[in-house]
């Protein structure tokens, strides 16, 4: 059985040939990037594995960044796919995985049960990225964002977060779970077990979570 970059690339020069180049790169560059980060995208790596010359990359992507920042999205997606998958591990207990406070949990660990899981793809899509606007229209954030602001806009509607307490709620969630992660990746909690680690994990979406909805004195 060939390798798994050998099929990637393969795949790639099919999509290609069936005049798809554009996806083709994409998925070169995820392949890439999954193992390696973004240092391990090229345009000339790139342009090989989707059997290409390097300049037929140009007639999609204006350079290298804007590859990579295609390539980001793309994870980002994925990322929210995850998020969407993840449910409470106790949904008979307070925090069912149907209430806001359940979506708002299974987003904090998606978010870090993702990088966990795909530290190259986490650091593509998260580690280098650039301050987001104050206010801009959910639809343009970021997959994972959206999804973020969606599940604390839903705690308000069912009452459980005071409207006054919503603005800005999401960069206390995020710093804690983007920080968790990087914790576990490159920090001291690499020394934990995978099981004490998850346990921390949910630890930590739990107490922002519970400290966010404290009611105010």
């Amino acid at each position: 059985m060939p390798p798994k970059s050998a099929v990637d690339a393969t795949a790639a020069r099919e999509a290609y040939h069936h005049g798809d180049l554009r996806n083709a790169l994409l998925d070169a560059g995820l392949d890439l990037t999954r193992h390696g980060g973004p240092d391990a995208v090229t345009v000339r790596e790139v342009a090989r594995r989707a059997g290409v010359v390097p300049t037929a990359v140009y007639r999609h992507f204006a350079d290298r960044e804007a590859l990579v920042g295609a390539i980001a999205l793309r994870v980002q997606q994925q990322v929210a796919d995850r998020m969407r998958e993840t449910t409470s591990p106790d949904e008979g207990s307070a925090r069912p995985a149907g209430s806001a406070r359940g979506r708002l949990r299974a987003v904090g660990l998606g978010y870090i049960g993702f990088a966990l899981a795909e530290p190259g793809w986490f650091e593509l899509a998260f580690g280098g990225a650039r301050a987001l606007p104050d206010a801009v229209d959910p639809a343009a954030l970021p997959a994972p964002l959206a999804m973020l602001v969606r599940a604390l806009d839903d705690l308000v509607v069912e009452g459980a977060l005071p409207a006054e307490s919503r603005p800005g709620a999401e960069w206390p969630c995020w710093s804690t779970v983007h920080g968790f992660a990087l914790l576990a990746l490159r920090g001291p909690l690499r020394a934990l077990s995978r099981d004490a680690l998850w346990a921390e994990a949910e630890r930590a979406v739990d107490t922002v979570i519970d400290g966010l909805l404290m009611p105010a004195v």
